[in-house]
């Protein structure tokens, strides 16, 4: 089995069942005039216990597909909400 890439973005939504959407947000500099550009994007997340909340921090992990979406998993909680 080869490395799976692991991640760290935060929570943006948990309205799903067993799902989050996390939004992770990078950070690169342009080229030619090097000024950093912030790209985000947002993943759909399986989340077996329903454990995040909105705005907590979490690291996911690249797993096999569970449904026709997700393809990331939680690994874990870095920073609960409050």
């Amino acid at each position: 089995m080869g490395n799976r890439r692991t991640i760290v973005g935060n929570v943006v939504s948990n309205k799903m069942d067993k799902t989050v959407v996390v939004m992770v947000t990078t950070r690169r500099q342009h080229p030619r005039y090097k000024k950093y550009i912030e790209n985000s994007k947002k993943f759909k997340v399986h989340d077996e216990t329903n454990a995040c909340n909105v705005g907590d921090r979490v690291k996911i992990t690249e797993t096999r597909p569970l449904s026709r979406e997700k393809r990331w998993r939680v690994a874990e909680r870095i920073v609960g909400s409050g």
